[in-house]
């Protein structure tokens, strides 16, 4: 069996210390703009494990269909396969500054990441913001998404604080969540992030 533990840490020019920031919130918190407020300020490179799974699929590989027929029957694609997903677009970007979005969604994509990558994130951004609010976000936003129903939508807020909240809480004893109120102005939000990320001293030349 091949070591994995060493792929992405080992994989980068120089060895260089590789940084995760994990972003959580719930569904229509407003993470995807702010994540590409992030990348464009400070130099991360984004990846949504969503989008990893889906491009896997549209691909049409072997994994691509076993993970859609997964899909389709309504189980849950295994963390191992998300996280290699990760790992290898994290060694393809050639950069050392990673924000996960959406990942992990669960404890067990926690402990499979940590355990696979030996990688331990920086800190988790977490957008806090009032279930009411998302729900009228996503109700408002046209983005032709037919999961865009009050049901669904309220299914989802349900899965997240199930099995999101407690990775959550996992991180925050360990000192490591930073959470900003997502229910002000999209600038508003983004000072509150810039200040997370100041410290880090990652901003592009």
């Amino acid at each position: 069996m091949v070591d994995s533990s060493k792929d992405v840490n080992g994989g980068f020019p120089g060895y260089k210390k590789i940084t995760v920031v994990f972003v959580l919130g719930g569904p229509g918190s407003g993470k995807g703009t702010q994540c590409a407020k992030i990348v464009e300020n400070f130099g991360f490179t984004h990846l949504s494990a969503g989008d990893l799974l889906r491009a896997e699929i549209k691909s049409g590989s072997e994994n691509g269909s076993m993970i859609s027929s997964m899909i389709k029957e309504g189980k849950i694609v295994p963390s191992e396969v998300t996280v290699e997903l990760l790992q290898k677009a994290m060694l393809e970007s050639g950069n050392d500054k990673f924000l996960i979005d959406g990942f992990p969604r669960n404890e067990e994509n926690r402990a499979t990441f940590e355990n696979v990558t030996k990688i331990e994130p920086e800190f988790i951004l977490f957008f806090n913001c009032p279930e009411e609010e998302m729900e009228q976000r996503l109700l408002s936003r046209n983005q032709g998404r037919d999961d865009d129903n009050i049901e669904t939508i309220r299914k989802r807020f349900k899965v997240f604080v199930e099995s999101s909240i407690p990775v959550v809480e996992y991180y925050d004893m360990k000192g490591k969540v930073r959470k900003v109120d997502a229910l002000k102005p999209i600038d508003e939000v983004f000072e509150a992030v810039k200040a997370v990320f100041d410290p880090f001293h990652v901003k592009v030349e």
